[in-house]
Formats: structure tokens, sequence, C-alpha cells
């Protein structure tokens, strides 16, 4: 059970992180690497929900994480 919350903690840091990233300019919306830290950290939150029943967030997260590869696979299609 301390792995489900270790991968459900490090997922709110990755999208967290993406976040502050793209706010100070950083990073850019269609840059691969925010997209990839918003997949991988809906993973981890899409896990974290799923295995504590919190079905709300694990829905959110699924729909957060196809976002993501949504934008990965148009940005892949475009090269």
């Amino acid at each position: 059970m301390i792995l489900v919350e270790v991968v459900g903690w490090a997922g709110a840091i990755l999208i967290l992180l993406a976040y502050i990233l793209l706010t100070l300019g950083r990073l850019k919306a269609q840059s691969v690497a925010y997209q990839v830290m918003n997949v991988v950290g809906s993973m981890g939150f899409l896990i974290n929900g799923w295995v504590n029943r919190a079905l709300p967030s694990a829905a959110l997260n699924l729909i957060w994480m196809g976002i993501g590869v949504y934008a990965l696979w148009k940005m892949r299609r475009t090269d």
C-alpha cells in the first residue's frame, strides 16, 4: 500500500512541476516534456485513485492522461 501512496505523490509532484514550469515560461504546452510529465503524473494519480476507490479522481486523471497522449500523438504526426 505504501507503493501506491508513493506513486500517487510522485504523480502529484510531476503534474505540479509541469504546471510551475509552464507558468514560469520554462516549458511550452506544446512541448513533449510538458505532455510527458502530465501523462506520467496522471498515471500516478490514476493508480492511486483506483486503488483507494477515489473514482472521480481516477476518472479525471484518465481523461487528463488521454489528453496528454493525444497531444503527444498529434505532435508526432506533425514531425
